[in-house]
């Protein structure tokens, strides 16, 4: 069975200020940075052997650099990265703050933007790329028990939601930057076990 970590990418200029960023490719800053660092500490306790983890990514830079920070404190492989692990696609909305989205579409439940991927092509997209990841990932390491993937909130939180049968998170939670969610992965499907370092019953 494999443990499968999906970590939310460190802070940004635009998440500081509230605006979406969704596929626009918004570098980290300083506060980013140091989440990254804290992220590859809090979780090099779970690991035999960090040199042997495995670390994939989104290829947004956020999240790379994540990736590549976490990587570079456990001396670990360089992190792949996979497109397909992207943000949620927020079309005419990116670059609007949270209060300006509100004005312009209504609820943020509900709202139809232009150019925006709908809720259900993210998850297709999101489970689609965490099969390939693990696939890729035994492939090239057949003992390989844990996967880290840095990524995005809007993608995590469609695998925590589809996982949870709705139950989590909250409609009201923001994910933190940097934190952290730890799945059981096998062919039966994903199963939630560590939820932002508090363990899962579900």
């Amino acid at each position: 069975m494999i443990h499968l970590t999906l970590i939310r990418h460190g802070e940004t200029d635009w998440n500081r200020a509230r605006l979406i960023q969704g596929s626009t490719d918004i570098p980290l800053n300083d506060t980013g940075r140091e989440q990254a660092r804290q992220a590859a500490e809090r979780l090099r306790g779970v690991l035999d052997n960090p040199t042997a983890a495995r670390i994939v990514s989104s290829d947004l830079s956020r999240a790379r650099e994540t990736a590549q920070i976490i990587a570079d404190q456990w001396g670990a492989a360089a992190p792949l990265a996979y497109p397909a692990l992207r943000e949620r696609a927020y079309g005419e909305a990116e670059g609007i703050t949270v209060d300006d989205f509100a004005v312009r579409w209504g609820n943020w439940y509900t709202a139809e933007v232009p150019g925006a991927e709908s809720r259900e092509q993210l998850q297709i997209r999101a489970f689609a790329a965490l099969d390939a990841v693990v696939t890729d990932a035994l492939g090239s390491r057949s003992d390989l028990t844990r996967i880290f993937v840095v990524t995005h909130g809007a993608l995590i939180r469609s695998v925590i939601h589809h996982v949870s049968d709705g139950r989590l998170p909250a409609r009201e939670e923001r994910l933190a930057n940097g934190s952290d969610y730890t799945f059981h992965y096998s062919p039966d499907g994903l199963a939630l076990i560590d939820y932002a370092g508090t363990t899962v019953s579900l």
